[in-house]
Order: C-alpha cells, then sequence, then structure tokens
C-alpha cells in the first residue's frame, strides 16, 4: 500500500496554464456546453442574451457575484463568492470555478425562476437521449446472462459495471471529440475491491450511502448495484445521494432517478424485475434519495457540514462515484501520485469507498511501479482519457 504522506504543500489546481486539461474545460469545454443547451431548447430572448452573455464571461470576463435576490446567495457567499468576484476564472481553484460556472448557466436558463422556464433542467434532453440509445438496451439485455453466474461472479460484473459506467460521462464526451468511438483498453490502476466486499458481509444488516454522479448509463449501473446488494442481504438499506439541482451536464438529481427508475422496469427481461424490486425498495424506505445542498458546492469534502458527516458517520459504507467526487473526496491539488488514499482522506467518517475512471490530473494511491508504467506508456493521457480506473477504500 503506497504510504507517502498526504504533502499539505501539494498545489490546489488552476484553469490558468495554457495546455492544461483545467485550462481547456474552461476554454473550450464551457462555451461548448452553452452553445448546446443554448440550441437544445427554444429559449426566449432573455435567456439567449444571458447565455450569451455568460459566454462572453467566462472566456473573457471576471467572475461576478449572483443577483441579490438569487435563492442560493447565502450560500455562494459562504463558499468563497466574494472573494473570488472580480478574478479571473482561470486564476481561481479550477473546482470553484467550474462549480460556479453550471450555476450562473441556471442562472442564464432562469432554472430557479420565477419564469415559465423555472425547474426546466437544461440537460435533460442529452440524458434522455442516452436512456433511449441501443447501447443502453444492450447493456440491460447482458443483465439476462448474469442470472444463472455464480454469486461472486454476479457481484462482481455489477461492481465493474457501476464502476466503468462512469465513463458514460455526457460533460467529458462534449470536449472529447471521437471519444465514444475509441475502444478503451480497460485498466484499474489500484483494486481494492476485495477490502470493499469485507466491508459489505453476506450478513450485513448496515447502511449504504453511495453518492452518484451521472445520469443515465451511469446511474443504471448504480441502481443495479444498490439492488444486488439488497436482495443479497449485504446491506439492509441505500441512501442514493444525488444533485439538488442539474450540474455538471449529466450530474444526477431525483428526476433522473426517476427516470432511470422507469427505464429499468419497462425492459424486458432481468432489467425489469430489478427495476420493481428497486421501486419497491424506494416505496417502503430501504431505498432513500437525498439532495444535500452541500453535493453542488464548489469545496472539497472535507469541509462538509456537520448534518451531512453524521449522514456519512451511520452508514456500514459509503461509496462515492466519479472524477469530480473524487477530486472533493481527496481535494482537487496536485497530489504525488503515490500520495496515501487512506491518509488524504482520514477525515472521513466511516469507511469510504472511491469508484471512478480517470478524467483528470487528480490521483493518490498509486504504487511506483504503476505510476512509472503509465507515464511510460501514456505520458499524461492515462490522468484525463477515461480509459482508466480505480477502487480505493480507507476502512
Amino acid at each position: 500500500m503506497p504510504d507517502t504522506p498526504a504533502a499539505p504543500s501539494s498545489p490546489v489546481i488552476l484553469g490558468n496554464e495554457p495546455g492544461s486539461f483545467p485550462h481547456s474545460v474552461l476554454a473550450e469545454r464551457h462555451p461548448a456546453i452553452i452553445r448546446q443547451v443554448r440550441d437544445a431548447f427554444p429559449y426566449g430572448p432573455a435567456q439567449h442574451r444571458a447565455l450569451d452573455a455568460l459566454l462572453r464571461n467566462c472566456t473573457e470576463g471576471t467572475i461576478e457575484p449572483l443577483p441579490a435576490d438569487a435563492p442560493d446567495r447565502h450560500r455562494w457567499r459562504a463558499w468563497g463568492m466574494d472573494a473570488y468576484a472580480g478574478r479571473s476564472w482561470f486564476d481561481v481553484p479550477w473546482l470553484w470555478s467550474e462549480s460556479y460556472f453550471y450555476r450562473q448557466l441556471l442562472q442564464a436558463v432562469d432554472w430557479f425562476g420565477p419564469d415559465p422556464w423555472q425547474g426546466i433542467d437544461p440537460f435533460r434532453p442529452f440524458k434522455l437521449a442516452e436512456l433511449d440509445a441501443k447501447e443502453t438496451d444492450e447493456e440491460l439485455a447482458a443483465l439476462d446472462g448474469l442470472e444463472d453466474r455464480p454469486r461472486d461472479e454476479r457481484a462482481r460484473a455489477l461492481l465493474h459495471g457501476s464502476l466503468w459506467g462512469n465513463r458514460a460521462d455526457l460533460g467529458f464526451r462534449l470536449s472529447a471529440a471521437g471519444a465514444e468511438a475509441t475502444e478503451a483498453a480497460p485498466g484499474l490502476v489500484a483494486d481494492d475491491s476485495e477490502v470493499l466486499w469485507s466491508l459489505l458481509p453476506p450478513s450485513g444488516a448496515g447502511t449504504l450511502c453511495l453518492v452518484a454522479d451521472n445520469a443515465g448509463r451511469e446511474l443504471i449501473p448504480d441502481l443495479l448495484l444498490i439492488a444486488h446488494l439488497l436482495a443479497e442481504g449485504r446491506i439492509e438499506r441505500a441512501v442514493l445521494h444525488v444533485k439538488p439541482y442539474p450540474y455538471y451536464v449529466s450530474d444526477a438529481t431525483t428526476a433522473d432517478v426517476v427516470d432511470a427508475l422507469r427505464r429499468l422496469t419497462s425492459a424486458p427481461g432481468a432489467a425489469q424485475e430489478y427495476g420493481r424490486r428497486l421501486w419497491a425498495a424506494m416505496g417502503d424506505g430501504r431505498l432513500d434519495v437525498r439532495a444535500h445542498p452541500f453535493s453542488c458546492s464548489p469545496l472539497p469534502y472535507a469541509d462538509m457540514p456537520d448534518d451531512l458527516r453524521a449522514d456519512f458517520a451511520a452508514a456500514a459504507l459509503t461509496i462515492v462515484k466519479g472524477d469530480l467526487n473524487y477530486r472533493r473526496l481527496v481535494g482537487d491539488r496536485m497530489w504525488p501520485p503515490t500520495t496515501s488514499f487512506r491518509k488524504v482522506t482520514a477525515y472521513w467518517p466511516g469507511p469510504v469507498t472511491a469508484l471512478r475512471t480517470l478524467k483528470s490530473d487528480v490521483i493518490t494511491g498509486l504504487d511506483g511501479d504503476t505510476e512509472a508504467a503509465l507515464v511510460a506508456a501514456e505520458g499524461r493521457r492515462w490522468r484525463t482519457g477515461g480509459t482508466h480506473a480505480l477502487i480505493q477504500v480507507k476502512p
């Protein structure tokens, strides 16, 4: 187990280095997202003006505070808005500027109202298209072949489905031309799955918290994993943490959970049975959905509020899904890759597992030989290309 101390001097990642991955997100991905959202809905002149202004601002301007009547202005002030107002989007912590961009995008389309567009998810067409894709049909049909497999093999397949489902990330694809067409060579750079299973024994009676990442073809495998753990008696109940409002293009909200369950229950074969079990679990409280405001904050989980900390402390295990949540879990810093995952997550109030495909520079918990081999084979591409993944556990 790598045991390099968590160096507090590891720099917070900014987006101001031309050619870097964070810079490309701010300079290329965000404008592309604005254009796609603008074209996806028949917005009126007010929304068009606001989106065009955001496009100019996020590439050439400086950070502007939320309007005085914004319902969450007090939260964003507590999260650093006043300190960063007037500064370039590229010169503040990348995690913060990314998160604030999505909040400003919702402002531009009047998601918070009062307006006829209030509550209309600007990313919904992209999410629904993915749910309706033939690839989703194929993935659901594959469940039929798992039913007669040995229990351990079925569990491993569903865990890896949840892990690699993270590659169905809409925001990632918007700026990665051709990423879908490239057949990646899957590779785990860290695998603590045996530790994970030890924390979820067959006689388990505890609660699993799963901090969801993306909707659609990632959320469905997450739900399937939860259904399996409930059916096998490894957990007594599950709490699925989602976003309280649309975020990072494809991040899951409560509405996306409902869409995913409907997709499952309308599918043939084993997928439908999984969907029915999950629907029943929602009804009797064995599966709960929560949407804490901090889920959309621009801060690391080390700064989580006490009520959220209490939720995680009460869980037998928390599974943290996806790249953004990993950045928030370990801190969005340029850690040496051999920095101990267990040390940087020691603040977490209970056992925690990261399931993540690699789509940003942040990485911890590697051994030196693994890092050297990855660098020799791929340079820096292995960190951001989505072709590698990890399962890391802090017991």
